[in-house]
């Protein structure tokens, strides 16, 4: 099983930026010393959530040369934003930096907000994903005797005569992967035998136990990757890089102590959510959405789809569950919340416990 950190955390401020993207980079750094196997970035805008989101290909080609043994992932990059050739070419850059150890979970969309910055609608977000990655998939085949790639989506026009230089490092270019929650999009995902991210999905109703949705997604997605015919190293590959998603990971010697902990940084998280509030509503009127809010970080809804937390055993408890699916990463956030001292100092020595005492077990296995 892989382990890969999310490097997440929030500014407050415009001069609490530096500070936070300073603690990502040693938050990297710890990660490879502690063996993990990948590091992952989301890609943020505007909110102060971890600043050099803002432009996360920039950020993990800084990463890269400080760490080289590393694997460097997106999750995800909110595709509509990006015009297609620049996506190709920085991406195959990033590719051959890191000797084709990228993984590029891509995403609709993200926020109203963070859409409307960068001039695209809310609504016009799922349509424009589909396009964009449909064009850039043309644009990385695309041989210098081909046929011109001419596109226009109605956001992103152009009209490639040569080639994306530099060319991939990875013979089938950067590897792409989706979010397995429609059925479409795990049909793509494994057509395609790209690893997928097997979604915390939080359904009416729900019960506090994200394991029924979380076998039953992931078996949709095992089902058709398999059904496709592609080699066993291809389908053996997709299924290494699979993924699950924890926003919040806290790990203390028991299960008291890591409660106690968690619901202090919940309510701090939270306090960074609804700072955030009012942007987001705004943002909301002026593209014409009027979206359900997010659920409290504070709550079971919130806690039971998106965090992981207890004592060694207790955690180790949970992803042995996990392991035994067969997701063969799991993505886990340690720094999530205001970067205050007492969340670097919980989130350092949560990381050191699960690095230490938790992912020997799985190594072994």
């Amino acid at each position: 099983m892989h382990f890969s950190a999310f490097l997440t955390s929030r500014s407050m401020a415009p001069e609490q930026d530096r500070a936070v993207t300073l603690a990502m980079v040693q938050h990297a750094t710890d990660a490879e010393r502690l063996g993990f196997d990948a590091v992952f970035l989301p890609d943020h805008h505007f909110t102060g959530y971890t600043p050099p989101a803002s432009d996360p290909m920039m950020f993990a080609a800084y990463l890269t040369a400080k760490l080289p043994r590393l694997h460097l992932g997106f999750s995800v990059q909110t595709i509509p934003l990006h015009h297609p050739v620049r996506f190709a070419e920085r991406l195959n850059i990033i590719d051959q930096l890191t000797e084709g150890k990228v993984l590029v979970g891509v995403g609709s969309g993200t926020t109203p907000e963070e859409m409307i910055g960068l001039g695209v609608n809310y609504k016009d977000a799922a349509d424009l994903a589909i396009s964009n990655l449909e064009i850039v998939e043309r644009l990385w085949a695309k041989k210098p005797t081909d046929e011109p790639v001419v596109f226009d989506n109605g956001r992103y026009q152009g009209a490639v005569v040569s080639r994306i230089a530099p060319a991939a490092y990875s013979p089938d270019g950067p590897q792409v992967m989706s979010v397995a929650l429609r059925p479409s999009s795990v049909q793509r995902a494994a057509a395609k035998a790209q690893p997928a991210f097997i979604p915390a999905f939080t359904p009416p109703g729900f019960d506090g136990d994200p394991m029924p949705h979380l076998r039953r997604y992931f078996a949709a997605y095992r089902e058709a990757l398999e059904a496709a015919g592609h080699p066993e190293e291809k389908v053996a590959h997709a299924l290494e890089w699979t993924t699950h998603t924890y926003q919040h990971v806290h790990v203390a010697e028991t299960d008291e102590q890591a409660e106690d902990e968690f619901q202090t940084l919940m309510a701090e998280y939270q306090e960074a959510i609804d700072h955030e509030y009012e942007a987001n509503k705004a943002a909301e009127e002026l593209s014409g959405v009027d979206l359900r809010r997010a659920p409290d970080a504070r709550g079971p809804e919130y806690q039971g789809t998106w965090c992981l937390r207890g004592s060694v055993e207790t955690v180790s408890a949970h992803l042995a569950e996990v392991h035994d699916l067969g997701i063969g990463n799991l993505l886990g956030g340690f720094m999530g919340g205001p970067l205050t001292p007492g969340r670097q100092e919980l989130g350092t020595r949560s990381m050191e416990l699960f690095a230490t005492r938790v992912m020997p077990r799985f190594r072994s296995a």
